[in-house]
């Protein structure tokens, strides 16, 4: 990924959520940050700086990361979180109060573009569903009094669950249970300000339920013989497509045709659980290239063939402290310490950029599939000290490498050796769920680890 060169991709702009017709899309990506082991807000910034990414979402409004974003050249998403809906909804002064110290106080330095209340709300079993519209209602209205409506537009990201039906395309409709409660006004919200609906679709989930019936090629962008939709007879070459025009064939379908949409989540993650069919550098790196370069073509999706597509890649880094099954805490385009976990040609050719100027043929390494477990560099020398001990002690990993004189004794410090030791116990484990964590200690990789010439066994 080198440099990414997406200040090439980002020709339209999201000020007034009102993206032009250019000759491409655009893309941003996903700053999560449920981890404990990433870098500081400020040297974030610098990466995303140095990589060409100038646009970012985030899931909160955490003071030190908009702070850090001033008079960075980054247009910014923020989020109200679902836990705040009921507040929001309730009383107009929660959320005058809510805008005023998290926009109006931030804002010029901070370029913050939009407002994403809620998130997924539909299927958040806190059953915020019922809040989302008089949340969104209201926080546009204290946008309104602080004279921040027309830089700063408010939508809210809907999983595809919220479709009863997205096959074919052209047969997309909503949960009939969702139409009038809250589909409706919350598009008619969107349509009255100029706001787009934000929509989170992963192609690999589809990909992974129904592996039998779905190509591969079809979901990763590569070639294939493509899906004629029987509905209305257009042939869709990726399953992102189809599934960003089910929601406008939804949208249609209850009498909004003219809301725009912008993609507010896709990714594939480079490692995942045995039975997470499809997850692993080799197809992460082919979606996050191919998705890059569908983007640059310019053009729109079968139905909406003028309409150019905006895309926010998930996510940044990689999310140790994530639950749920191991692709959660492997959809990064980088790892905590800043490297890459796989390069992406953030370019129209094929040719992927490595780290050097030169440019080399796309090769699969040997690795592909393959995870490991290392030290969390950043943590404290106690923690990984306290990982080392257990994993060599009762974790029963083999340390035999890491002793005065073996194979892997240099280098010789406490994080390389910790590494050896939890990589050991995490294969030892079958790799499984919670075998590399060591209370925080340490992190799945989808790379080799690097530690002199010491090379980390994968257990296969």
């Amino acid at each position: 990924m080198a440099l990414f060169l997406l200040s090439l991709l980002m020709l339209s702009s999201f000020s007034a959520i009102s993206f032009t017709h250019a000759a491409s899309g655009m893309i941003g990506v996903n700053y999560g940050r449920i981890a404990n082991n990433l870098p500081a807000p400020e040297k974030v910034v610098e990466l995303l700086k140095s990589q060409g990414i100038n646009r970012v979402k985030l899931y909160d409004t955490d003071k030190s990361v908009l702070t850090a974003l001033a008079n960075s050249g980054i247009k910014v998403v923020v989020s109200l979180p679902n836990e705040n809906l009921s507040a929001a909804a309730a009383d107009q002064s929660y959320t005058d109060n809510w805008v005023q110290e998290n926009m109006k106080k931030y804002t010029p330095a901070t370029d913050i573009e939009a407002i994403a209340v809620g998130n997924e709300v539909f299927v958040d079993p806190r059953n915020t569903t019922t809040y989302l519209v008089s949340a969104m209602k209201n926080v546009q209205s204290s946008l309104v009094k602080f004279n921040l409506d027309e830089s700063i537009k408010v939508s809210s990201p809907i999983a595809l669950s919220a479709l009863a039906n997205s096959y074919p395309p052209s047969a997309g409709l909503f949960k009939p249970d969702l139409i009038e409660p809250v589909i409706k006004p919350m598009l008619d919200l969107l349509r009255k300000t100029s706001s787009h609906i934000m929509v989170n679709a992963y192609p690999f989930f589809a990909y992974a339920a129904n592996a039998d019936k779905i190509s591969l090629d079809y979901a990763l962008f590569k070639d294939n013989a493509g899906n004629v939709d029987s509905g209305n007879g257009l042939k869709y070459e990726n399953l992102l497509d189809a599934q960003i025009d089910a929601v406008f064939a939804a949208m249609a379908a209850v009498g909004f045709n003219d809301v725009k949409l912008v993609v507010t989540e896709t990714g594939w993650p480079s490692a995942g659980d045995e039975n997470e069919i499809g997850a692993g550098s080799a197809n992460a790196a082919a979606y996050n290239g191919g998705l890059v370069k569908r983007v640059l073509t310019g053009n729109g999706t079968p139905l909406k063939p003028k309409e150019p597509l905006n895309v926010y890649l998930f996510a940044l880094f990689n999310e140790n402290q994530k639950t749920g099954p191991t692709s959660e805490r492997n959809y990064g385009l980088f790892y905590p310490n800043e490297n890459k976990v796989y390069d992406v040609p953030f370019s129209a050719k094929s040719t992927p950029v490595n780290d050097s100027k030169d440019k080399v043929p796309v090769k699969t390494p040997s690795h592909v599939g393959q995870t490991w477990c290392v030290a969390n560099g950043k943590t404290t020398k106690e923690k990984l000290q306290e990982g080392l001990d257990y994993a060599c002690g009762e974790g029963g990993a083999d340390c035999r490498p890491i002793q005065k004189g073996a194979t892997c004794y240099d280098p010789e410090s406490l994080e390389a050796h910790a590494s050896y030791a939890f990589n050991s116990y995490y294969q030892k484990n079958s790799r499984g769920v919670g075998t590399c964590d060591f209370g925080g200690a340490a992190y799945v990789v989808s790379q080799p680890p690097k530690y002199g010439k010491c090379e980390f066994p994968t257990g296969h």
